[in-house]
């Protein structure tokens, strides 16, 4: 239900690739609202950190293989200064290779601002599934 909600939302939106609204709602819903609320917030901070560097890169350079290889590099970089963990670093860098390596004719600023709202929607419709309807705890 909620996967769906995400996907409607994002149309609603007039989000290029509502896909990724649901994906990320089923990345999240499916922890407890502790967990959902650890996982989401790295997925947050690794999509905007993913997304800045990948907007600036591919302003400025195509998407070649040493302009990847250093821009995971700088994400990592980021990922110290900001103290995020690895799940941050991952988002992270699946937001850069889909902003940087996936061609598209909008500006690379718009790309990113696209995958940073079709996450975040995601994100948010998981969270407040999570506080409605919570999961209950297996017993032993």
């Amino acid at each position: 239900m909620a996967s769906v909600v995400s996907l409607l939302v994002a149309r609603l939106f007039r989000l290029p690739e509502a896909y990724w609204a649901p994906i990320t709602t089923l990345v999240i819903a499916q922890s407890s609202l502790g967990a959902a609320l650890t996982v989401s917030w790295q997925r947050f901070v690794g999509t905007v950190l993913g997304a800045v560097v990948g907007a600036i890169v591919a302003s400025y350079f195509g998407p070649h293989a040493l302009v990847f290889g250093a821009s995971v590099f700088i994400l990592g970089l980021l990922r110290l200064v900001t103290h995020a963990d690895r799940t941050a670093y991952r988002f992270g860098g699946v937001t850069l290779a889909i902003v940087l390596l996936v061609p598209r004719t909008d500006p690379a600023w718009q790309v990113a601002f696209h995958r940073f709202t079709e996450v975040s929607i995601g994100i948010g419709v998981a969270l407040l599934l999570s506080m409605v309807w919570p999961e209950r705890e297996a017993g032993p």
